[in-house]
């Protein structure tokens, strides 16, 4: 009998130590360090020998190896091929990760049962095929080229594999799966790495693109080491609000593509529904005469598209003013709101102020700062911003207006929604040739902006 041995991994970067240390010597993190059994003896794994292709592998020269584009798989999903940048890439491996409940296997399943001309063979480790069953016939999609298999041991899947040879593979999760060889638990920091290890060799050496589903944890990383997303291809992060009916598909990383992509679902009662104008659903159309909304033009990726930003500013209740925003860096508020006071001259010392991103968002782009201290200014002045006007604009420390990137998106993207006014940086029109009907006015100083909302 294999003799077993006690080894420490740093759950953050991956790194072993035959001992337990506080401060990890690779990333520098503290506490980091978990014990995991493993076998002394080696011989006995059977991955280190698997092979999964017929042919063999020779050095080759630069010149020699062939660089054509393979085509890539058409999802049937327009929102899922954007992100994966045009479409799942032959032999690829691609981590799909969120919150318990968010509908990641809701997703993933949907989107296979539409393949029917690609044969899938999805693992399950988490459901029965019962449940499975149900969540179909819930999608209401039927394929005969899906089959199911309910089992965590990595060994006898590549089995299943062989029996079947299908075209694309879906694991359903990595922490669920284990190998024979090591002694440690499913989910172990040793297991999921050797499981992802083993998984990138059959995909890349078979040619059969596979899907994994993975879990994270409570700060919002993939669970496990840090070294599972290293090993894959690509990383897509399925989140939102459990509260909302929008959820986000961003992605993280991605070699075959850009990190910049996202793709809007909507979950409904038959499943997850793509959302072509994300536009109109972020915009709400019963403010009228109301002060602290404001419409701002945003990038994400390639995609334009036009969100509202809502604010509420009110006298501080006790001794500490509150801040607090919602889809919005709140170090980026702070700093606008300083902006405000400095360069502005109006005084938010000593009240609260609250913001918004409607629809649940998480956004990042700096061509809203416009758009925030607008609605700020709108909701402590009491003083409502026209419902046709939308802004788009980086705002500097010392209160000039900065250039935004894609300006002509974000101009055609406010008049084919029908607003008539839109007010951008004095410098982002240089080059713009586009004959447009709506009114665009610059400004290169948050006062000539506050101006222009508020004369």
């Amino acid at each position: 009998m294999a003799k077993l041995k006690s080894v420490y991994f740093c759950s953050s970067c991956g790194n072993e130590s035959p001992k337990w240390m506080g401060k990890c010597p690779a990333c520098g993190e503290w506490g980091t360090f978990v014990e995991e059994l493993i076998r002394k003896d080696g011989a006995i794994k059977q991955e280190d020998t698997r092979s999964f292709s017929s042919g063999k592998n020779v050095p080759q020269s630069l010149k020699d190896i062939r660089a054509d584009e393979e085509p890539r798989i058409d999802m049937q999903d327009n929102e899922l091929n954007r992100v994966l940048g045009g479409g799942l890439v032959p032999a690829s491996l691609v981590l799909i990760g969120g919150e318990p409940g968010i509908g990641k296997s809701t997703l993933v399943l949907q989107t296979i049962l539409k393949l029917q001309f690609i044969k899938s063979l999805y693992v399950s480790g988490e459901e029965s095929a019962r449940q499975l069953k149900l969540r179909a016939e819930r999608l209401n999609i039927e394929n005969d080229n899906c089959l199911i298999i309910c089992e965590t041991n990595l060994d006898k899947i590549f089995g299943h594999i062989k029996n079947t040879n299908p075209q694309l593979v879906i694991i359903d999760s990595i922490q669920t799966m284990f190998l024979d060889s090591m002694e440690s638990s499913p989910g172990s920091i040793s297991q999921v790495r050797e499981c992802a290890s083993t998984i990138l060799k059959f995909a890349k050496q078979s040619g059969v693109p596979v899907l994994l589903v993975g879990h994270i944890t409570k700060d919002g990383s993939i669970a496990g080491p840090k070294v599972l997303e290293h090993i894959v291809d690509t990383v897509l992060q399925f989140e939102g609000d459990q509260h909302y009916m929008y959820r986000i598909l961003r992605s993280i990383k991605n070699r075959f593509g850009s990190t910049a992509e996202l793709g809007i679902y909507e979950m409904i009662q038959s499943g997850l529904r793509e959302v072509s104008n994300p536009s109109e659903m972020l915009l709400t159309q019963n403010h009228d005469d109301l002060s602290g909304a404001t419409i701002s033009a945003t990038i994400e990726g390639v995609r334009p598209f036009l969100i509202e930003t809502q604010s509420l500013v009110s006298s501080a209740a006790y001794g500490t003013p509150q801040r607090s925003a919602t889809g919005f860096d709140i170090r980026r508020m702070n700093m606008l709101l300083a902006v405000l006071e400095k360069r502005a001259g109006f005084k938010l010392a000593q009240k609260d102020v609250f913001l918004n991103i409607a629809g649940g968002l998480k956004i990042n782009d700096p061509g809203m700062d416009l758009s925030v201290i607008s609605a700020v200014l709108s909701s402590s002045l009491d003083i409502a911003v026209a419902r046709d006007t939308c802004l788009a604009g980086e705002v500097g420390l010392s209160g000039e207006i900065r250039p935004v990137n894609r300006i002509e998106q974000r101009i055609l993207e406010a008049e084919k929604l029908g607003f008539s006014r839109i007010i951008v940086p004095a410098n982002n029109l240089k080059g713009f040739t586009s004959k447009v009907s709506i009114k665009i006015e610059t400004a290169r100083k948050v006062e000539e902006a506050f101006r222009l909302l508020f004369s």
